[in-house]
């Protein structure tokens, strides 16, 4: 299904700063009332602007568990629905199910530097153009 084009043109937020504001900072008490002070269409919509900014993905997923399926599915289209299954906690997302290894960071030098040392050849006489 393809996603309605008023969930992505211009890219603003559905809802105004200071709502904005007050569900990034709420704790996980204080969510769900401030999300349903909203209505379905606009959760919709600040659930896939969320989600298309990583520092907003966790909010996205808990704005997304009080949409419904197609409602997700009919404004984001694919999207829509992968956020859907990720807001329940479903694998079906390839990066999900991806056989990568974790990134692990080395802790020691990746290599000793030899110190520099000046040898100029004094014997060789300056070159000029």
């Amino acid at each position: 299904m393809l996603p309605r084009r008023d969930a992505f043109d211009g890219d603003t937020c559905p809802v105004g700063e200071e709502l904005l504001g007050e569900l990034y900072r709420a704790d996980a008490n204080g969510l769900p009332a401030l999300v349903e002070s909203v209505s379905a269409e606009v959760r919709v919509m600040l659930a896939l602007f969320c989600y298309r900014r990583t520092h907003l993905h966790p909010l996205a997923l808990a704005i997304a568990s009080t949409c419904s399926e197609q409602d997700l599915s009919q404004f984001g289209g694919r999207v829509g629905s992968a956020l859907y299954a990720q807001s329940r906690g479903s694998r079906s997302s390839p990066a999900a199910t991806s056989s990568r290894k974790p990134i692990s960071l080395s802790t020691k030098p990746l290599s000793v530097m030899k110190p520099f040392e000046d040898d100029f050849d004094d014997s060789l006489e300056p070159v000029t153009a």
